[in-house]
């Protein structure tokens, strides 16, 4: 029988999760502090940790990252009352098997513990990285993608991202980078669809002085510009099917010639990106297969907004605060008024309407009449009606219009609808008794 360690400083919780792994046939032990989970470890006989982050004295970040530098590390799995994308980031980083929000159910804790069970071979482990929070998102969609942020950061896996146009591609990139073991050398990004073929591949391999005709100065390109750091190639399907080949022999041999130069080594790291379908690409012939599958050696798609209903707000509130600051807020006509939106720009078109409302309003908070030149709230009801009466009716309406969205998106799927709503499946069903939702 497997036994369970459970670390967390809240009596009640502990216990709750005890009653839950004996009744999925596990033993469950209990740690109410980092110091007794490391000595309980210590003591051998450990299948699994179940971590709480934060608790007095040492946090569990500490915990993880102590446990993962051990010789032979169990599994280990991150429950938080507060995830935030930093925290989700450093801890699949250092080595967690998953990391997830509290209160998690039974169904959620079963299949977690099939993940961990038997113990996978332990990675590595290496040094903190800083908390920026740099991707704002709490949504399962976006946690996924932060996960994958994690276990990617410290790898030289060639990463392609995929997205709609504005969905945060180079934002994701970025983080990669940041969170690795490069993020201390340069990050080099190159926008393909913006530069000329002509000159994009002297912009990437460089040139020396009187290369050409008009190449007054050696230039070392950005590839190395990049060296021993990330090159990210933005916009990827859009180069031109002469240079895709030229790339692929940089990318198979990590060696670039200048125009007019001698071959030079390079250590890279290429992170690539695309609003465009490449699969397609490839049969229609407009982009090269081989070139394809070495980018996409780990493909990473990231959801386009209006599937990540529980990420509007906190985004929208995180892009007026850089636009005006903390004293600056949205209204609760506001916030419905965005919801509805369909959002077609993605997070882009998201930043854009709070810098325009921020810049055009003076009030101290930005109301729906603010945000007129974005789509009206659905037909069914105009939004001053639909917002009409006290809060608590305000915002049942609210979440019963946002769980039929969802469902309707989904062709009702209760499980992806959760899933893109940002809540557990328990907590749907409960909903949908209450408003009464079929």
């Amino acid at each position: 029988m497997p036994t369970i360690l459970i670390v967390d400083d809240d009596t009640a919780l502990r216990e709750g999760l005890a009653e839950a792994l004996g009744d999925l046939g596990h033993r469950a032990e209990q740690a109410r502090d980092g110091a007794a989970a490391l000595a309980r470890v210590a003591r051998g006989g450990i299948d699994a940790v179940l971590l709480d982050l934060r608790m007095p004295g040492m946090d569990g970040m500490e915990v993880l990252r102590r446990l993962r530098a051990s010789a032979e590390p169990p599994p280990i799995a991150v429950l938080t009352a507060v995830a935030t994308a930093a925290n989700t980031i450093e801890a699949m980083r250092l080595g967690a098997v998953d990391h997830l929000t509290k209160p998690i159910g039974r169904a959620d804790l079963a299949a977690l513990l099939g993940r961990m069970l038997p113990a996978a071979p332990p990675r590595a482990t290496t040094a903190a990285v800083g908390t920026t929070e740099d991707i704002v998102g709490g949504s399962a969609a976006m946690r996924e993608v932060q996960k994958a942020i994690g276990m990617l950061a410290d790898t030289d896996a060639t990463v392609l991202i995929t997205g709609e146009t504005g969905s945060g591609k180079e934002v994701v990139a970025r983080a990669i980078h940041r969170h690795g073991r490069r993020g201390g050398r340069a990050f080099v990004a190159i926008n393909c669809a913006a530069i000329p073929a002509e000159l994009l591949e002297s912009q990437l391999f460089g040139h020396l002085r009187g290369a050409f005709t008009g190449a007054v100065a050696d230039r070392p390109g950005s590839f190395r510009e990049a060296d021993g750091g990330t090159l990210f190639l933005d916009e990827i399907g859009d180069m031109d099917m002469a240079l895709q080949a030229k790339l692929l022999r940089v990318l198979q041999e990590r060696v670039v010639t200048p125009l007019g130069g001698k071959p030079v080594a390079v250590d890279v790291r290429i992170l690539s990106a695309t609003h465009r379908d490449l699969a397609r690409a490839v049969k229609e012939g407009t982009f090269r297969e081989d070139l394809y599958w070495r980018l996409g050696v780990v493909p990473l798609a990231l959801p386009p907004l209006r599937e990540r209903l529980a990420d509007i707000l906190p985004l929208a509130e995180h892009f007026l605060t850089l636009a005006a600051g903390p004293a600056r807020r949205l209204s609760a006509e506001a916030a419905a008024r965005l919801l509805s939106h369909p959002w077609p720009g993605n997070v882009r078109e998201l930043r854009n309407a709070m810098e325009r409302a921020a810049v055009l309003s003076r009030r101290p908070v930005i109301g729906a009449d603010d945000l007129s030149f974005l789509q009206a709230a659905p037909p069914a009801a105009a939004a001053d009606d639909w917002l009409a009466g006290d809060l608590p009716g305000a915002v049942a309406r609210l979440e019963a219009a946002m769980i039929r969205r969802a469902l309707a998106a989904t062709g009702g799927n209760r499980a992806e609808a959760a899933r893109r709503l940002g809540i557990h499946r328990q907590f749907l069903y409960e909903k949908l008794r209450r408003y009464d939702i079929a």
